[in-house]
């Protein structure tokens, strides 16, 4: 349990460890990003969000029993919300919003520069600008117009004006800041004239200040709120929120509600055009119903004075009780009658789809009003629909055919209606004419009189009744309610929705460290080098025999008196092949050292390994048996004219011919290579090969044998049967781990005897060992520096 607990804690080593030595990068980094995310929270320009809430009412619940009512959500009885959605989308439509950004002067904006960016001032700009140009022709005007602040008199104008087109057409000079003008004096345009005047209320500007005047076309402006305004419903709701994002939260704020009083003012217009249609026809009534009244009257006073006829209540008395009940049926039933002419008369003179009917003008007949109400909801919604559209639109077509059917129900039920009232009235006169022949004896002037006050009293009935509806509707004029009643007032809150500043802020410290973390990951992903020791010993299964620290200076080989790293390494694996080594004993251990490839150091590795041996006071041979690239002699520096190739090749030749003597080192002695042969492997196996082994072995303590590459050729396998023991180099930072299968097939099928894997060129300090040596100055560890164990 503590063996698998101890791996698993070298295994999070080795997975945290290259993030670990390059802390100082992720942290420049995420510094770094923090501070670009600084700079751009302090330039950005932020968004506020405005809101407000409405509801909107549906005047015709109010005509629902409440039973009904509570039962409109469920069911069959489920609640139409087609009048919500319908509103939104008219809410939302580019007439009002238009309408909405005209009234607020949207189009045009005032930039002040401040000490890092200009800033947006709507209220108590510090300019006024007033136009000559008509509303069309501004509202077309796309310029910028640059104001500096030159006295409190005067300033400077750059932007497109007719001054500047002359002055530049003269070829005369033009200050860089502009045409200089003084405050109130008319400048020409190209869209007219405009006067600019100081604000001297709140934010009076200073002398100086430059001023940036945007003036931009109204569609573009109505365009970019169209497309920022969002508007939310519910289901089973008739809440409606609108929501908008702008730079300047005051402007936000004052849009939405804005927006919802353009709404409401819309819809009380067309509310009003109802009630005015129903007026002028009540009125045009009250003209006819007087001259016909005024008649009747002339008539009456005609009637008794020709007839000498005194005061008529005097003769009530002869009335029975079902007289009177007979003549108000037939003056309520001739009403009817004269109403559904005037509304036949009406309908036939206005048959135009977009025409409203007048509403509620006496008709007891239910199923006429209900006919006219759903007419005019119909012809409204069909109005306010062609305000966004055109009448190709199949809605359109759909509430016109429904317009055009309903006037056709009307007329239909006028008709049948007036039939059964002219029915109606011709048997009550049928029963008065019954009870006037069997109770009255009433001369005949008498009747034409009372005919004539029927007549009157009709008129004067009808006539009390269409001024009471004329007052009814003038009322309805003054009091007509909008359909939005605000639920929140347009708000926009103090805090920016975008950029928000702890979002970017975690954003810049996720990206400023997952960057340098997935560069290191990507790059130990795609590095496919042997590093340090744990990369053998993942890839193949071959002893050890240490490791060569890589060296800071440019000195390659070991001295005597040494006491560098390398130095101390070399001394280790020293002691190990002495370990590994220390059964022979009456004879020259001969050691065999060899790489995958070149470039990894077999022979810096022999040299040094063979002075170190001689160092100890150790009889010590090296030998150069890379007889295609021999590098010995190179860093020896000893000449190369006769050495193994030419005692091979030469039987006259005896071994101590072809060695040479180290200066400065009675210990340390060397075959170099020799001649380059043409044909090294079948050099190589020749029996005068083991003939020189067989000479020095009794003469020497060591012998270092540096061999060719085994990945490369076949040399040293011709002569690995001479070996005691092989020194497989392999260079860090150099191989490629895919080539650790050489040495791992060369231990398996033991093509190399007693073979053993020498680490090369290590970087202590990126592989995160330690190393040992000492100095004057030894190296002290930092305190910032990650310890790691080794």
């Amino acid at each position: 349990m503590n063996k698998n607990a101890a791996n698993q804690k070298e295994h999070f080593r080795d997975l945290v460890d290259p993030y670990l030595g390059k802390w100082k990068l992720v942290l420049l980094c995420v510094i770094a990003a923090i501070a670009l995310a600084h700079i751009y929270l302090r330039y950005a320009t932020y968004q506020y969000k405005a809101s407000a809430t409405i509801q909107i009412k549906d005047e015709r619940q109010s005509t629902k029993l409440p039973e009904l009512s509570s039962l409109q959500n469920y069911g069959l009885f489920k609640k139409d919300l087609n009048n919500v959605l319908d509103e939104a989308e008219i809410i939302g439509s580019r007439e009002l919003i238009e309408q909405a950004v005209k009234e607020l002067k949207f189009n045009i904006q005032y930039y002040v520069e401040g000490r890092i960016q200009k800033h947006e001032v709507y209220n108590n700009p510090p300019l006024n600008l007033n136009f000559s140009a008509s509303d069309s022709i501004l509202f077309q005007a796309d310029t910028i117009l640059n104001v500096k602040i030159h006295s409190k008199t005067q300033f400077l104008l750059k932007g497109i004006t007719e001054e500047e087109k002359i002055w530049k057409s003269k070829d005369q000079n033009i200050e860089d800041q502009g045409v200089l003008h003084s405050f109130g004096q008319p400048i020409k345009t190209g869209f007219g004239d405009i006067i600019i005047t100081p604000n001297l209320d709140q934010y009076a500007a200073k002398v100086g200040s430059n001023i940036t005047i945007e003036i931009s076309p109204i569609s573009k402006i109505t365009g970019n709120y169209k497309g920022n305004l969002r508007i939310e419903t519910k289901e089973y709701s008739s809440i409606i929120k609108l929501s908008i994002s702008d730079n300047n939260r005051e402007k936000a704020s004052l849009f939405l509600s804005k927006l919802i009083e353009v709404y409401n003012k819309d819809v009380v217009k067309d509310k009003q055009q109802v009630v005015e249609i129903t007026s002028d026809f009540i009125n045009s009534r009250l003209e006819i119903v007087s001259r016909e009244l005024g008649q009747v009257d002339l008539t009456a006073e005609t009637i008794q004075k020709r007839n000498r006829l005194t005061d008529i209540a005097t003769q009530s008395n002869i009335f029975l009780q079902n007289e009177r009940d007979n003549e108000s049926q037939i003056i309520n039933t001739t009403n009817q009658i004269q109403l559904i002419d005037y509304m036949k008369d009406f309908v036939d003179k206005n048959s135009e789809s977009s025409d409203l009917l007048p509403a509620n003008i006496g008709i007891a007949e239910n199923s006429i009003s209900e006919i006219t109400r759903r007419h005019n909801d119909l012809v409204i919604e069909r109005n306010r629909l062609l305000k966004h559209s055109s009448e190709k639109n199949p809605t359109v077509v759909n509430l016109t055919n429904q317009i055009n059917e309903l006037k056709g129900n009307l007329n239909q039920n006028l008709n049948n209606i007036k039939s059964s009232n002219e029915i109606t009235l011709s048997a009550l006169n049928e029963k008065a004419n019954r009870i006037s022949g069997q109770i009255y004896t009433t001369p005949t002037k008498q009747r034409q009189f009372r005919d004539t006050q029927r007549q009157q009293n009709i008129k004067e009935s009808l006539y009390l009744y269409l001024l009471q509806k004329r007052e009814e509707a003038a009322i309805s004029h003054g009091i007509s309610s909008p359909n939005a009643k605000i639920v929140d007032q347009g708000y926009a809150s103090g805090k920016p929705v975008s950029p928000i500043k702890p979002i970017v802020y975690l954003s810049a410290l996720i990206l400023g460290a997952s960057l340098p973390i997935g560069l290191i990951y990507l790059f130990q992903l795609l590095d496919s080098k042997v590093h340090t020791i744990k990369d053998i010993k993942k890839n193949i299964d071959v002893p050890y025999l240490g490791d060569i620290p890589k060296s800071n200076n440019r000195k390659k080989l070991i001295d005597r008196v040494d006491y560098s790293s390398k130095a101390e390494a070399f001394r280790m694996v020293r002691t190990n092949i002495d370990f590994m080594l220390q059964g022979i004993t009456d004879r020259a251990k001969i050691i065999f050292v060899t790489s995958t490839t070149n470039q990894e150091g077999k022979s810096h590795t022999s040299i040094n390994l063979a002075s170190s041996l001689s160092f100890s006071e150790k009889k010590v041979l090296l030998i150069e048996t890379d007889i295609r690239v021999p590098k010995a002699t190179n860093y020896l520096k000893i000449k190369n004219d006769k050495g193994i190739t030419n005692y091979i090749g030469n039987t006259k030749l005896s071994a101590s011919d072809v060695t040479t003597k180290i200066e400065n080192n009675p210990f340390l002695d060397v075959i170099s290579a020799g001649v380059i042969p043409p044909n090294p492997s079948e050099l190589l196996m020749s029996d005068r090969v083991g003939e020189l082994f067989e000479t020095v072995k009794n003469k020497y303590d060591y012998i270092i044998v540096d061999t060719a590459a085994v990945g490369l050729v076949t040399d040293t396998l011709l002569i690995s049967k001479y070996a005691d023991m092989f020194v497989y180099v392999v260079r860090a930072n150099y191989i490629d781990k895919r080539q650790l299968h050489i040495a791992q097939t060369m231990y398996s099928e033991k093509r190399l005897p007693n073979m053993a894997i020498l680490l090369n060129a290590v970087d202590h300090k990126k592989s995160g060992s330690y190393t040992y040596g000492y100095g004057k100055n030894p190296i002290k560890k930092k305190w910032w520096k990650f310890k790691k164990d080794k």
